[in-house]
Parts: C-alpha cells; sequence; structure tokens
C-alpha cells in the first residue's frame, strides 16, 4: 500500500519586512520591548498592497519546481490551505492550477483551516495517496492575515507575518506518517475571527468574546487562547503517543505551531520538555498561521542537529477551535 511522505519544502515570504524597532519609532509609546519578550517575535514579512495568498503560494511552488526540479505534469492534485483566499468564489486552488500550467486532469481543493490546517492537509493528502486517488500532492500553505489587521493595533499587528510554503507529497513504500488525531470545539469561535465577508450579516455573526478594543477585522483573545492550548495540546500529545504505544522518550521532536514563544514556553513546561525538542523558530517570520510547522520542517532540515531517524510529532492548534497531531519520520532524501 502507498503511504503519503513530506518531500522537499519551498518558503516565500513577502519582500517587505516590518521590524519592532521600525515599529517602535512610529509608535514611541508602544513597548515594544515587553511585547517582543512575550512574543519572541522581532519582525515580520507583510504583503504588499494587491499581493494576495494565491501570489505567495505560487511563488513558492515555482521555487519548489525549480529547486528541485519537479515536472509540473507530475502533480495529480492541489491541496490549499488559507483563511485569506482571493476570492469568495471561484476556488483560489483551480486559479492557481491554471497559473502554474499544471494538468487539467489535477484535482484542486480549497480548504479554510488556520493553525492545524498543515496536519489537516497531510492527513488529506494521506488518504488521497492509500487510496489510489493520487500519487503526488502539492500541499499549499498561504495566509496574508496583515490584511485584517489596523496599522494602530498593537495586540496583532506585532504577531502575525504573511507567507506561504509550498510542500510536495509524494506516494511511498514506506510509511512516515501516522498516528492522526484531531479536535475541534465551534464553542471557541469567538477566540479569534473576522467577523464580516461572509454570507452571515454582521450584525448576525459570531460577535467576540470581550470587548474589542481595536478597529482590526481580525479580533483575537490571546489569553482564551493560551489558556486551551496549554490544557488541550498536552492531552492531544499523550492521546497520540497512548494510542500509539509511545512515550516522551520515543519522541524526537515536537514541531508545533509557531504562535508565540510564550504560548510554546509555557507547552514546554506543562509537558515537562527539553527546549530543544520543542524548538521555537518565529523571531524573525513572527505567526504565519498554516504555514508555521512547514516552515519549521523546512529550517529544522538546514540544522546540522536534524536527525531523520527520530520518531517527531507534528501539532497543529489554534483558530476554529481546531486542533491536530500525527507522529512523523523524515524519510526525504
Amino acid at each position: 500500500m502507498p503511504y503519503a511522505q513530506i518531500g522537499p519544502i519551498a518558503v516565500q515570504l513577502p519582500d517587505r519586512i516590518e521590524t519592532n524597532q521600525q515599529l517602535q519609532d512610529f509608535f514611541p509609546n508602544w513597548d515594544l520591548k515587553l511585547i517582543e519578550d512575550k512574543t519572541g517575535i522581532q519582525q515580520r514579512h507583510i504583503a504588499a498592497e494587491g499581493e494576495t495568498s494565491s501570489d505567495l503560494a505560487v511563488a513558492a511552488t515555482r521555487k519548489l519546481f525549480e529547486q528541485h526540479q519537479i515536472d509540473p505534469a507530475s502533480i495529480d492534485f492541489v491541496l490549499f490551505c488559507t483563511q485569506t483566499p482571493d476570492y469568495p468564489l471561484p476556488t483560489t486552488s483551480c486559479l492557481i492550477q491554471d497559473r502554474l500550467g499544471l494538468s487539467t486532469d489535477c484535482g484542486a481543493l480549497d480548504f479554510n483551516l488556520g493553525c492545524s490546517g498543515f496536519v489537516y492537509g497531510l492527513a488529506m493528502a494521506d488518504g488521497l495517496i492509500q487510496s489510489g486517488t493520487a500519487k503526488r500532492i502539492l500541499l499549499l500553505t498561504a495566509e496574508t492575515y496583515s490584511k485584517f489587521i489596523d496599522d494602530d493595533d498593537r495586540s496583532l499587528r506585532t504577531i502575525f507575518g504573511d507567507g506561504a510554503a509550498a510542500t510536495l507529497i509524494d506516494a511511498s513504500d514506506q510509511q512516515s506518517l501516522w498516528g492522526f488525531k484531531f479536535g475541534s470545539d465551534g464553542s471557541g469561535g469567538d477566540m479569534l475571527l473576522v467577523g464580516d465577508g461572509g454570507a452571515r450579516p454582521v450584525e448576525d455573526s459570531i460577535q467576540p468574546r470581550h470587548r474589542k478594543r481595536w478597529k482590526s477585522r481580525l479580533y483575537m483573545d490571546g489569553p482564551s487562547l493560551i489558556n486551551f492550548t496549554v490544557e488541550a495540546i498536552p492531552r492531544l500529545v499523550e492521546q497520540i503517543l497512548s494510542a500509539n504505544g509511545l512515550k516522551d522518550d520515543d519522541i524526537g521532536y515536537y514541531l508545533m505551531h509557531q504562535a508565540t514563544w510564550k504560548m510554546l514556553d509555557q507547552l514546554r513546561t506543562r509537558m515537562e520538555v527539553e527546549p530543544e525538542r520543542l524548538p521555537i523558530e518565529l523571531a524573525k517570520i513572527g505567526n504565519t498561521v498554516s504555514c508555521t510547522i512547514p516552515i519549521l520542517i523546512h529550517q529544522m532540515r538546514q540544522k546540522e542537529s536534524w536527525n531523520q531517524e527520530s520518531n517527531n510529532m507534528l501539532v497543529g492548534f489554534g483558530v476554529g477551535l481546531s486542533w491536530a497531531g500525527c507522529l512523523w519520520k523524515d524519510l526525504y532524501r
């Protein structure tokens, strides 16, 4: 039986870089030192006016094809995860298929998930490959949350960055992804939301959990999200370990959604995991939502300490509320 294997990854970040020092110069009343200590973020890449998630995804894919000599004709399915699509319709993945010159026999699917989206995408890719429906899948994640954020919003502007990652998923006779586990709780939908732009009238839409302090279309209740994360994610990790007959010592790295330093450090403490086994690598790019895990994998693969023989766990969590995890061994050479 064929299984999905994570192949090469290419990352595309917008040209514009916004640093904390630039924000401090523009907003002298903001305590950027305190904010940076909590978030661990020093700068973010911000999409240009008119630059969309599909633009970033297409650029990342072209980089992937060039760097790894991939024939576009070999792609038989596109999975595109974004919460900032180009249009309500048509499906953005169909537009990407056309822009990349992929075969018209290629399937194309958008799915709207944020911070857990990459793991969900891996599960869908694994299902397509195991069923024999597809052999080579392009899993794209791309976000431009900056377009939802007001310039004066120090709570969000200092956290979210834009970007895209293109991940090649190939069929393999070796199983490298297993133990998928998912969770969702829509009662927490009021913790992170954009309440306009959909079909439901704004006056009838989900309301923010607490008073909305900023003009941004995007609302986030950070403390509630941290509380959710430090309760749900250690439980998810334990469920995956137990279901697969593993213990913490059997895991090399916990590669988690890169939300903020504070959130991930609290997870390290709650799970009693050494810092090097739960890496935090968001200082130069910020929280790129669905892109953080593939970007993190790309970063880790470039480190001398990366051990391709270890069993790792991939964990995404956030908006929805939605969370997902799986086990992964890096068989890509």
